[in-house]
């Protein structure tokens, strides 16, 4: 499965608007995305968990490509009190088809369980260098989530690997749930070519990295799938 990533917690150079964003997914999905991960944004282009926002922009999203999936962060930056956190997804008009759950944050297992009631599916986010792992697998509800979503945090391309590696021991399979595997910045071409020798799920976009494998810049998300997706081809 390839997921396009199109802005993150970014503010410049990615898609902000819900516009925007619903443009970007759809020009990503015409050359190959299969699922989005959206950060909906504020009117200054911060990450909100706000319900109009996350309607506004999941609706756009599926007005422009009806066939996609479509995910959003609940990452404790746009929300720090978890308490607040759930009682803005109870509060969510237009659900999402799924939602990203970082384990190493305050309050993920009550973020994730309000999800899971108000039947969004969860992608279990997976953070190299904390205990985000081992959090996890001790959750009661580790078997209900869509996937794991194991993110490499080490961004310099020759340390990447190893640190990638490293997170997949520590996440195991016991879980027996898929896994998808990205990088950031330095270390996203690395670990998505890791991904793919591995038969993982990926994922690329203005979130993870604002270059091409040959450390060129771009600027455009379709570029980053169409690239990625010609590394998925045998």
């Amino acid at each position: 499965m390839l997921q396009v990533c199109p802005n993150g917690p970014r503010t410049k150079g990615v898609p902000v608007s819900a516009e925007e964003v619903a443009a970007a997914v759809r020009a990503a999905a015409d050359v190959g995305a299969q699922d989005a991960h959206l950060h909906p944004k504020d009117g200054t282009g911060a990450d909100t968990l706000d319900a109009f926002h996350v309607a506004e922009t999941v609706t756009a999203v599926r007005a422009a490509t009806p066939n996609i999936r479509v995910g959003v962060t609940t990452g404790a930056w746009a929300e720090p009190d978890p308490a607040e956190r759930a009682a803005l997804i109870r509060s969510w008009t237009v659900l999402p088809d799924h939602a990203s759950v970082n384990f190493h944050e305050a309050g993920a297992e009550l973020v994730a369980e309000t999800l899971l009631e108000r039947g969004v599916a969860v992608e279990a986010g997976i953070f190299s260098g904390t205990e985000a792992a081992e959090r996890f697998l001790r959750w009661p509800h580790a078997h209900r989530v869509l996937r794991v979503l194991a993110e490499v945090t080490d961004t310099d391309p020759q340390s990447a690997l190893g640190t990638a590696k490293a997170l997949l021991h520590a996440i195991g399979t016991g879980h027996e749930r898929p896994i998808l595997l990205h990088g950031e910045d330095g270390g996203a071409w690395p670990v998505l070519r890791l991904a793919v020798r591995h038969n993982l799920d990926v994922r690329i976009g203005l979130e993870d990295t604002l270059t091409l494998p040959d450390g060129s810049p771009v600027d455009d998300n379709a570029v980053l799938i169409q690239t990625a997706r010609a590394m998925l081809v045998p």
